[in-house]
């Protein structure tokens, strides 16, 4: 009976080890697994200038990396202008003879060259310049065998010298009155034979902008056909205030886009600077050739322009990069990056395959901006070839704020 007892004695102490045992071992699991979550959430919380992204994310918002560059960026002026063709490159069209247009050769936007025949006119009163012309041709013929008979009876004592001098004197005469007719002919553009027509000819090379006569019109020497621009010669004058002018110098470089196509940049050097204020302003306009290709161009075009004072190679990152916060300048530093696992498939964990990356956000001063990028002043030393978000910056902030909203 006592050995019963004593068995039952020490069934109940090891039933109730087990129990307690049991017990402790479950508090201590929520003990780890609460501490480890509360470590984890530090992880992700614990900076408030670290943002962590995952592979999925960075690829929907379309973050790309670079470095920060040395880029030469310029101080510059800015102004508004105009492009200009000089008169001298320029011109009216007009025939230099009234008549009835027959034929238009034209049309506006088509290049043509000096002297290339543009349109034709009619005029019956040519008829009578041209018999002129032939009649002046006869007389000349018959002027050159008078010319010899004398010259041969000189020759022979049979007639006296004066006679030979003046029928000499006439047959030059005649030769100077057919040159004056052959020339006013060809200025004209007319022909030397029996023709009313008239060729009106283009006085230089360049586009037709514009062509105000048709068929059948009637034009005079006031009367323009066409009007023709050499846009090759294009001059870009643009309008500096009073303030800057000391800053602007001959052979100085303006980069321009026009108003029709913002996202096109052409140059202009500059070669000479204005001596007076336009009227009612206090500008002074300074006159720049345009350089390289043209195509697009026009003359009376409206231009924004910027003046290139000087270059300097400084640190410099896309514009775009940079995001402000709380009135300070940011950018995002790639800290470091990690392998992403993949979800389980069928309760078996898949090998990680893509990368989740922690951006730190790093202050800035910016500089001077230029072509799309902006100097920058870092405040925080980083590495120097190390990745920053140069796209997609703005939605980083975003996830950030909002992660600290929600966490703190």
């Amino acid at each position: 009976m006592i050995a019963i007892k004593k068995y039952l004695i020490l069934l109940i102490s090891t039933t109730a080890m087990v129990g307690f045992t049991a017990c402790g071992s479950k508090k201590s699991s929520e003990v780890t697994v609460s501490e480890e979550a509360h470590t984890e959430d530090e992880g992700q919380h614990g900076d408030e200038n670290m943002v962590t992204l995952s592979s999925a994310q960075m690829q929907s918002i379309g973050i790309e990396l670079g470095t920060v560059e040395q880029k030469e960026l310029t101080n510059s002026i800015k102004a508004s202008g105009i492009l200009t063709v000089p008169n001298q490159n320029k011109a009216f069209v007009t025939p230099l003879l009234s008549g009835v247009i027959r034929n238009l050769y034209v049309q506006p936007g088509v290049y043509v060259r000096q002297g290339q025949t543009i349109a034709t006119i009619v005029n019956p009163d040519l008829i009578q310049m041209q018999q002129q012309l032939q009649q002046v041709n006869a007389q000349i013929s018959l002027a050159n065998i008078e010319y010899k008979r004398q010259k041969e009876l000189v020759e022979g004592d049979a007639a006296p010298l004066k006679r030979l001098q003046q029928v000499q004197t006439e047959l030059a005469t005649l030769r100077t009155q057919r040159s004056g007719l052959q020339r006013q002919l060809s200025a004209l553009g007319a022909s030397q034979n029996f023709s009313s027509f008239v060729a009106v000819r283009a006085p230089l090379s360049g586009t037709v902008s514009t062509v105000m006569a048709q068929l059948g019109s009637n034009v005079d020497v006031a009367t323009p056909i066409a009007e023709i621009v050499n846009n090759s010669l294009l001059h870009l004058d643009i309008y500096v205030y009073e303030k800057d002018l000391a800053k602007v110098q001959p052979r100085q470089t303006i980069h321009f886009t026009v108003t029709n196509n913002a996202g096109k940049e052409y140059d202009a050097e500059i070669f000479s600077i204005g001596a007076a204020f336009e009227s009612n302003t206090k500008t002074i306009p300074v006159h720049a050739k345009v350089m390289g290709n043209k195509t697009g161009l026009i003359d009376g075009m409206s231009v924004t322009a910027s003046i290139s004072l000087n270059k300097a190679k400084v640190a410099a990152v896309p514009t775009e990069s940079i995001v402000s916060y709380q009135g300070q300048d940011y950018i995002f530093v790639q800290s470091n990056s990690q392998v992403e696992p993949k979800a389980e498939e069928d309760g078996v964990k898949q090998k990680g395959e893509k990368l989740a990356i922690t951006f730190e956000r790093v202050a800035v001063a910016k500089g001077a901006t230029d072509v799309g990028y902006t100097e920058i002043t870092l405040l925080k030393e980083i590495p120097m070839a190390a990745k920053i978000a140069v796209k997609g910056a703005f939605f980083i902030l975003a996830k950030m704020t909002n992660t600290e909203g929600h966490g703190h």
